[in-house]
């Protein structure tokens, strides 16, 4: 069943790691979709009776504008963070 508002939606923010995987998960459809692999992240097609068809380079796009998003959101965590022992 379909959302019709994100009222009762509740999450916690992403990890450094879950982006991690996102990019990694981003970086294999990238390469398969160059590739023409047949684990693309989208299938193409002729255009049959339905009418639907797949534009590679709207596709393409989509990924670049993805990764380039979660890129920046793993820039904004810290690269390290110090603790201070009790002495």
């Amino acid at each position: 069943m379909d959302l019709e508002n994100l009222d009762n939606v509740a999450a916690s923010e992403i990890t450094p790691e879950q982006i991690r995987a996102i990019l990694a998960q981003i970086d294999l459809d990238i390469m398969n979709l160059v590739r023409e692999g047949k684990l693309s992240a989208l299938k193409y097609g002729v255009s049959g009776p339905s009418g639907m068809h797949t534009d590679r380079a709207a596709n393409m796009q989509a990924l670049l504008l993805a990764r380039d998003h979660y890129q920046k959101l793993l820039s904004q965590h810290p690269a390290w963070q110090t603790t201070q022992a009790a002495l």
